[in-house]
């Protein structure tokens, strides 16, 4: 008899182990936090993980992002669904839904819907906002998670027990530093994502978890932690006043730049699927370098590198100008 899972067991018990085979996680954004908590819930023998992102597997990718090779940057996969293919040699008891998307207030909360809890993977705050904002409307626990250089911070966000990640907004480091100017060590990454996925078995199995935010430098060995039950926010318009106001989204184009990636996302404020074939017989004689695959097409287009996702995203390599990005979208895809 095959015993998978016969160690945790013990620790948690047979009937947290029941549990987990009854739970459904939802991972959003599998780069370096998500692609870690993924792998240890996959291995765990969690029931389902969903898992989102908008993204695609490069090279610098490989120093923190466990579950990709260089196969997988060769070929340009996107993170989802290279994910997918990695988590299901490594447990084939655990359901694996990907979804190449971009989070936004339109799409969080059919995302999350049938969740038991939802995993920040994000790079970004007003994603990790908008998903604050979902997961208190909806009842879900939310665990946050973010590291850059050697530091990391985690924060478990519980509907009606603990304050929500707005109310503890101002008491967060100041977003001076980013994995863009000052990088990100994979330690750090392992530790965000342990204490990540320890939250998520906690909670997952029936466990009481204190409402700690806790940060720590991995390599000055520094730690500290505030109980953020006194950080409740009387006004805060998401717990308190549940208004909301993340979810909220017009329909215009969108641009955003990319952590760490000299980088512009342009996001169409309405969503169109394209074939990718046709597009690239459109732009084949103004484009070099090109590769098409299932999920995206990559070209060279004068000094920078574009990617075009079916849903009509599009990142633009080379700059960190909107203005740039948008008149190579144009030229691109009209």
């Amino acid at each position: 008899m095959i015993r998978k899972y016969a160690k945790q067991e013990l620790f948690i018990g047979a009937a947290g182990q029941k549990k987990m085979k009854e739970s459904h996680a939802v991972i959003l954004g599998v780069g370096a936090l998500g692609s870690s908590t993924a792998e240890m819930l996959t291995r765990a023998g969690i029931k389902k993980l969903t898992i989102i992102d908008r993204d695609y597997v490069e090279y610098s990718n490989l120093q923190r992002q466990q579950l990709y090779t260089e196969e997988d940057a060769a070929l340009k996969l996107p993170k989802a669904i290279a994910a997918k293919q990695r988590l299901e040699k490594i447990n084939s008891d655990v359901s694996i839904d990907c979804r190449i998307e971009d989070i936004t207030g339109q799409n969080i909360e059919t995302i999350i819907k049938d969740s038991s809890i939802i995993i920040d993977g994000m790079d970004n705050f007003e994603t990790r906002l908008i998903i604050n904002d979902a997961a208190v409307k909806m009842n879900k626990p939310y665990i946050f998670g973010a590291c850059v250089g050697s530091y990391g911070l985690t924060y478990p966000v519980i509907p009606g027990t603990t304050p929500c990640l707005h109310c503890i907004i101002k008491h967060l480091p100041a977003q001076t530093e980013t994995c863009d100017s000052v990088g990100v060590i994979s330690p750090i990454v392992q530790l965000v994502a342990a204490f990540q996925t320890a939250y998520a078995l906690k909670l997952l199995t029936g466990k009481a978890v204190e409402p700690l935010l806790i940060s720590y430098d991995i390599w000055n060995m520094q730690k500290a932690e505030i109980h953020a039950a006194k950080l409740k926010d009387s006004h805060c318009p998401t717990c308190s006043q549940r208004a909301f106001p993340y979810l909220e989204a017009g329909n215009q184009t969108k641009t955003d730049i990319l952590c760490g990636r000299d980088a512009i996302q342009i996001r169409p404020g309405v969503s169109h699927i394209y074939d990718l074939k046709a597009l690239s017989q459109n732009i084949q004689h103004v484009v070099r370098n090109m590769i098409v695959n299932p999920y995206l097409l990559a070209c060279e287009y004068e000094e920078h590198r574009i990617v075009l996702f079916k849903d009509g995203r599009a990142i633009i390599h080379g700059t960190s100008e909107r203005t740039r990005a948008r008149a190579i979208y144009s030229r691109l895809v009209g």
